[in-house]
């Protein structure tokens, strides 16, 4: 709930500083989720394909608001919801977890998180 995963596939972007003050809401829910490190390039297809503006009236600035999120500029500011609603994965989800190593979605996927990302918009 206060990380605003309130849907199944959903999506929240974290600034490197929001992710170190949320690091204890985070190890809890570390074995219900996926997560990892979004590249540029991802982070402005999401925000281009799948964020919501709050005033519609206002257009959004992708590169610019992908620069600022990842600042830790708040969302309000940018005129975006703080959350992003995607689609099930293309093809299916591989394995939800593994017992053992290297297998699953769910837990820290690192750099393959930006592969089932653009699998889901």
């Amino acid at each position: 709930d206060r990380l605003g995963l309130m849907r199944k596939y959903s999506c929240i972007v974290l600034s490197p500083a929001d992710a170190t003050k949320k690091a204890g809401m985070i190890k809890k829910v570390l074995n219900f989720i996926a997560f990892g490190e979004l590249g540029k390039k991802d982070l402005e297809e999401l925000i281009e394909k799948r964020g919501q503006p709050i005033d519609k009236s206002k257009k959004v600035d992708v590169k610019k608001a992908a620069e600022e999120i990842e600042k830790g500029k708040k969302y309000d500011e940018l005129n975006l919801k703080p959350f992003f609603r995607l689609h099930p994965p293309r093809k299916g989800i591989d394995s939800k977890f593994h017992f053992g190593k290297g297998k699953g979605v769910l837990g820290n996927n690192k750099d393959k998180i930006n592969e089932l990302l653009r699998r889901m918009l």
